[in-house]
């Protein structure tokens, strides 16, 4: 099994446990880590887009756990929606992996992209969304529409990744009505179940570079926990700053990709 380590320079690993730390506290806040973490594996010498996406998977998987531990532990979010979102989603996440197989992420992006622009647009206008939360359903009507929410999601976080964590955010925010730091923390949940959802594939098909995505884990994971406790220290305002920081940063990386990958 290729670890990932046996052609890489001491500077470019020194990037990838930079960059596996940034992005472990992103996603800790507001999700979007694999903006950073992906284009820094990219960099290592020989890998694959698709081992790149799986090492991603194994590395964020350690932050997530973590944060998801920090959030439920001092924010006490309910499980009787995360846990079953969560389950959903990583089924929606194994398919979603078996399709990143087969479809080039080319095809997704433009998507992507437009959908970024439309959250950033609706979130700015609206500065009182998710300060408090006021939930829009309750019941079974609640529980079906946050499985949607999950299955989706999930299925895209198989197939490219980058910016789950952010759709799962303003999701749970914006369609079921948490504040952000509700949303964030049910989020973290949820993510944790698609990164496994991914590995479930990923790891006995030999795509994930081992020995690079646990050094890439452990960086991760340290900023995770900081990154968690920062938001529930903050609040729900500041995860909103962040959250917007995040959304347009994407939008730039993602709309210059599609510009590269246009220009003959």
């Amino acid at each position: 099994m290729l670890t990932g380590l046996e052609d890489i320079t001491l500077a470019t690993l020194a990037l990838v446990v930079l960059a596996g730390f940034a992005a472990g506290w992103i996603d800790a806040v507001v999700g979007g880590g694999g903006l950073l973490q992906l284009p820094v594996l990219l960099m290592v010498p020989g890998i694959t887009p698709v081992q790149a996406l799986a090492t991603n998977k194994l590395g964020s998987v350690f932050g997530t756990t973590t944060s998801a531990i920090t959030y439920y532990r001092r924010v006490h979010p309910d499980l009787r929606t995360a846990l079953p979102v969560a389950v959903v989603a990583l089924v929606g996440s194994f398919g979603g992996a078996i399709v990143a197989t087969l479809l080039p992420a080319e095809v997704i992006k433009p998507v992507i992209v437009l959908a970024l622009i439309g959250v950033a647009v609706f979130t700015a206008v609206r500065p009182q969304l998710g300060r408090e939360s006021g939930l829009r359903y309750c019941g079974r009507r609640h529980l079906a529409v946050a499985l949607v929410i999950g299955l989706v999601i999930g299925f895209y976080d198989g197939v490219l990744g980058p910016g789950t964590g952010t759709f799962l955010v303003i999701s749970l925010v914006a369609i079921l009505g948490y504040n952000f730091l509700q949303g964030s923390a049910k989020a973290k949940i949820v993510n944790l179940f698609t990164n496994l959802g991914a590995i479930l594939f990923f790891l006995p098909s030999g795509h994930i570079l081992l020995g690079l995505g646990l050094i890439l884990g452990v960086a991760n994971m340290i900023g995770g926990y900081l990154g968690a406790r920062m938001a529930i220290r903050r609040g729900s305002g500041f995860i909103r700053i962040v959250f917007l920081v995040v959304v347009f940063v994407l939008i730039v990386k993602l709309g210059f990709d599609l510009v590269v990958e246009w220009t003959p």
